[in-house]
């Protein structure tokens, strides 16, 4: 076999691998959103994946398996969190926190190429990105609900929708870290 049909065959190999972990991690965003913790303020497994599938497949591809997942969503399949479906999932009070999971990535891209791939750097990478997820999702939280059922302080907000979520999702994040570290140690899926 020549060269150029061996690199021509990998490259077809690698981009269908990619193609199905974009997929797989699709599923599990969707698997995740039917798991709820039940604590004072019950909570999903959905921000664990779509972190994982930005931590483990890098921004890029994490993103488009995020957009796979809400376009999924959308479409009728009731991959949403109860098993809810529909447009109007995203436009309702918590659209904007899964339509936050894009921003997440393209932030967490651009630290990427800023800082690397290191541990610490993916820790920083992911807080930011979680940052970007309460302010992006809070600010529309607060303009549909506004909307719908009158003006909410932020105060007020941030005390519904952010704060009960803090110490779950660091926790979400740390667990993260240690799979996509072990994954990558193990060489199963690569970046």
């Amino acid at each position: 076999m020549t060269p150029k049909k061996q690199s021509s065959i990998s490259h077809h190999h690698d981009r269908t691998g990619s193609i199905v972990f974009i997929a797989l991690f699709a599923v599990l965003m969707s698997v995740c959103a039917w798991i709820s913790i039940p604590t004072t303020v019950p909570f999903t497994m959905q921000t664990f994946a779509v972190f994982l599938a930005l931590n483990v497949l890098g921004s890029k591809k994490g993103t488009v398996s995020i957009c796979i997942y809400l376009l999924l969503g959308t479409m009728g399949i009731p991959v949403f969190s109860s098993g809810t479906t529909g447009l109007g999932v995203l436009l309702g009070t918590n659209g904007g926190y899964m339509i936050s999971w894009i921003f997440a990535g393209l932030v967490m891209g651009i630290l990427e190429k800023l800082m690397g791939r290191k541990l610490w750097a993916q820790a920083v990478s992911m807080l930011t990105g979680l940052v970007v997820c309460y302010v992006f999702g809070t600010a529309w939280f607060m303009l549909v609900y506004a909307g719908a059922e009158g003006n909410m302080g932020l105060w007020a907000a941030l005390s519904l929708c952010v704060f009960p979520f803090i110490l779950p999702d660091l926790i979400k994040l740390g667990l993260v870290l240690w799979i996509s570290k072990r994954l990558k140690r193990l060489r199963v899926i690569g970046t």
